[in-house]
């Protein structure tokens, strides 16, 4: 089958296409006809070595997430057949195959069945950042309807899916954005506040808009010094929810507040063998929303082919993307 490979780190240009033979499956793995995958900045963070303590060994197949056909089903695997369309994020990191091949092997337990409402596209835009919005909000932040929550970066990749799951169970959304056009998509995907930081320090939106007590729940998609704003606009006894906190900061404030901080890092599960079926009874969940059409990616204009994964990969890095950036398998 052929694939895009890496042979070692560095930058976008690592990537060669190259014959690899077929794996046979073991008990409980499918094989997928990859369709699409999407780019997440952790594809990027393995590829240049930023992660090695989950990269794979080389030569090695790259990116999480995946759309496409089961093509063949290993033993004891029961809910899926060959034919049917699924999607996942499924590999592409130490131990597991990545999406940018012609087939996939992958644990049938991360794996849901793809909604019928949706293309291959957007279904490969949804496993990683739907999965991370969804442990964030739900089981760690256990967010409930009625609830008020300030969204860093709602028309960011894991933004903009928190933005309609938390409007989904019945939640009040403040959002910030970057600029003009990420407030009319922050609109668009139902927020009910949305807050151009730029224009406005966090005392004074939160001065704004819960008269100084600040937010009961806040959703740090962003990290670094933004982690630090988040704290700043937490209200007393409130929970700090990150997906990227890998910095140093001073926590005087989380402890003059009694704020409570929680970290989602959604590979965990995947690098787990006995955690992976939390996965994938997430994504089936979130399946359920998409059906019911409360929930739907939203993707960039430019899309690529994998041959054009370096290309994609600069193209995420240049900071012109708005929405998710989608390969198309046209092998």
């Amino acid at each position: 089958m052929k694939a895009m490979i890496i042979e070692t780190f560095g930058e976008s240009s690592v990537f060669k296409l190259k014959e690899l033979d077929k794996r046979k499956l073991l008990p409980g793995q499918v094989r997928i006809r990859v369709k699409a995958t999407s780019v997440n900045p952790i594809d990027i963070k393995v590829r240049i070595g930023a992660v090695r303590g989950v990269s794979p060994s080389f030569p090695a197949v790259l990116h999480g997430d995946v759309a496409g056909v089961i093509e063949e089903v290993g033993g004891g695997v029961e809910s899926f057949h060959v034919g049917d369309e699924v999607y996942g994020c499924a590999g592409g990191f130490k131990g597991l195959d990545g999406a940018l091949a012609e087939y996939m092997i992958a644990d049938s337990a991360v794996l849901a069945h793809k909604p019928r409402n949706i293309t291959m596209e957007e279904a490969a835009a949804l496993p990683l950042v739907g999965i991370t919005a969804w442990e964030s909000l739900f089981t760690k932040g256990d967010l409930k309807k009625g609830d008020n929550i300030l969204i860093h970066g709602g028309a960011g990749g894991v933004g903009h899916i928190a933005i309609q799951l938390a409007k989904w169970i019945g939640a009040t959304v403040f959002t910030t954005v970057s600029s003009i056009e990420k407030q009319t998509i922050a609109r668009e995907l139902g927020a009910d506040h949305v807050i151009p930081y730029r224009e406005s320090s966090v005392k004074e939106y939160v001065e704004k808009y819960t008269r100084g007590k600040g937010f009961p729940f806040v959703f740090d998609t962003v990290g670094g010094n933004n982690l630090d704003r988040s704290f700043e606009a937490a209200a007393l006894n409130g929970t700090v929810l990150t997906i990227a906190a890998r910095s140093t900061h001073d926590l005087t404030s989380l402890h003059s507040k009694g704020l409570s901080l929680h970290v989602t890092f959604m590979l965990l599960k995947l690098l787990d063998e006995m955690k992976r079926s939390e996965q994938g009874d997430i994504l089936r969940n979130i399946s359920k929303v998409i059906e019911e059409n409360r929930l739907k990616p939203l993707l960039d204009k430019k899309t690529f082919s994998f041959e054009e994964v370096g290309e994609a990969h600069d193209y995420l890095e240049s900071g012109k993307v708005v929405g998710k950036v989608i390969l198309v398998n046209k092998w």
